[in-house]
């Protein structure tokens, strides 16, 4: 199995994480490729340099022709309702280089750093839209999404907003569609089975921030970084970026020391700052795993499957009433549940019993774990994490004589593998117009065919 392991000792940035994929063999020509296509006024600038005696991989985003400026990434522009010039207190970047992001609520916020200059900000919706009409593969189209979606929800939960709400300064969001972008696309294009991320160093001091000095980790990269192993290693400087740890979090499937492997190459992605005595560098390690390695399941279906890992948890039950189950199952399922069933299994005792069985996110497994022993009789429950495949899914929405519903549809390697009506839609559509659910279920895929057809 192929892996690369992303070693955040100095911890991680956007930048250096494109450093490091150029310096492991993906060629930048394919970077500046992506860049240009996005169409955002952005270019790159490649170059070699050196940070404490290791030679490194530099990657500048220059928008409109210019490298950006030392940025830092939790100055937030804080709205004002009397529309007079914002002032700007930037601190010397320390760590990394930085986007600025900025949380606009309720009115339109213009922040003026030269005169009355406005800046355009962008939103999410506006980003995915960027994405999306790019040239880039669905695998990465979908990557770099999500790497999106977690940044503006760790934004969104700390200002306590809705994640729509959460907008990028028009330089920052440059800056960071760029990074994120060539980041899915050089993760695919360097075509592991697994990446997996060392402990992170986040380092120490203060970073400043609209709101006031916070402690390294900023808000941002905490919220971010839950569940993944962290330290310091005294260095007084922000390491690790909100944009780096979402991508981190997003790639990696595990983290962990360094797994058994035969290391075939190693990148180097240099940081912005040159530490004394201090690499500021992160580093990929690429090679294969050892033998007896579990292997991923994605290697059966191609590499465009989603490739994640989930936590099983399950409890034997003998003394249980039946009526129980079926909430226990409502339950799970409301409460973040991927999937939830029972088995008939027999007991000690010739007992009849029933083995229950839970998929959910790694994240969710302990609050999963007290659902089953409040719900239950059982005296324990065994948790296990495995690693599945998953194919991409879509959603698109066809008209029917009783109105519009959705079809669920999984493509493999860009070709429809399954395609389903809504449930919950034909259900609707069924009850409402007093016909068969198998009607409003065949007729939906019926027209679904149609459209495909005429589509070519």
């Amino acid at each position: 199995m192929k892996i690369a392991y992303i070693d955040c000792f100095s911890g991680i940035s956007g930048d250096m994480f494109l450093g490091a994929l150029i310096d492991a063999g993906v060629s930048s020509a394919i970077f500046e490729e992506t860049v240009a296509a996005l169409n955002v006024g952005a270019r790159l600038s490649v170059s070699r340099t050196d940070r404490s005696g290791i030679a490194a991989t530099k990657v500048d985003v220059l928008v409109n022709e210019e490298v950006d400026r030392p940025r830092v990434e939790h100055e937030h522009y804080v709205p004002h309702r009397h529309g007079h010039t914002h002032e700007h207190a930037h601190e010397q970047v320390i760590g990394h280089t930085h986007h600025i992001t900025e949380t606009v609520v309720a009115e339109q916020v213009h922040i003026h750093e030269h005169g009355e200059e406005h800046h355009h900000h962008r939103g999410l919706k506006e980003i995915r839209e960027i994405i999306l009409h790019s040239s880039i593969s669905s695998t990465a189209k979908q990557t770099a999404i999500r790497m999106f979606e977690v940044l503006g929800a760790a934004e969104a939960k700390i200002h306590n907003i809705d994640v729509e709400k959460v907008h990028f300064h028009e330089v920052g969001a440059v800056d960071a569609i760029v990074d994120i972008v060539c980041a899915a696309v050089g993760a695919e294009t360097l075509g592991m089975d697994e990446f997996v991320c060392s402990p992170l160093n986040v380092g120490s001091g203060t970073v400043k921030c609209a709101h006031g000095e916070f402690p390294v980790p900023a808000p941002a990269t905490a919220e971010l970084l839950k569940d993944a192993p962290v330290f310091s290693s005294g260095l007084r400087a922000e390491l690790v970026t909100p944009t780096g740890a979402a991508i981190v979090k997003v790639l990696a499937t595990r983290f962990q020391p360094l797994p058994g492997m035969k290391i075939e190459k190693i990148g180097y992605g240099a940081g912005s700052r040159d530490f004394p005595g201090h690499a500021n560098v992160t580093r990929i390690l690429v090679g294969t795993s050892g033998t007896g390695a579990q292997s991923d399941p994605a290697e059966l279906v191609g590499l465009e499957a989603q490739r994640e890992t989930i936590t099983i948890l399950e409890a034997n039950v003998d003394d249980m009433n039946p009526q129980l189950f079926g909430y226990l199952l409502d339950r799970a399922l409301d409460s973040g549940a991927l999937d939830v069933f029972g088995t008939p299994v027999q007991m000690k005792k010739s007992r009849p019993g029933m083995l229950i069985t839970m998929l959910c996110k790694p994240e969710d497994a302990q609050r999963l774990t007290k659902l089953v022993f409040f719900e239950t009789t059982t005296l324990g429950v065994r948790m296990r994490e495995e690693k599945r495949a998953v194919l991409l899914r879509r959603s698109i929405t066809v008209q029917t004589q009783w109105g519009e519903l959705r079809m669920k549809i999984a493509s493999l390697n860009g070709t429809t593998a399954n395609y389903a009506p809504e449930y919950e839609d034909c259900r609707r559509i069924a009850e409402t117009n007093n016909i068969p659910l198998k009607t409003v279920m065949q007729e939906a895929v019926r027209i679904y065919l149609e459209q495909e057809k005429k589509n070519g």
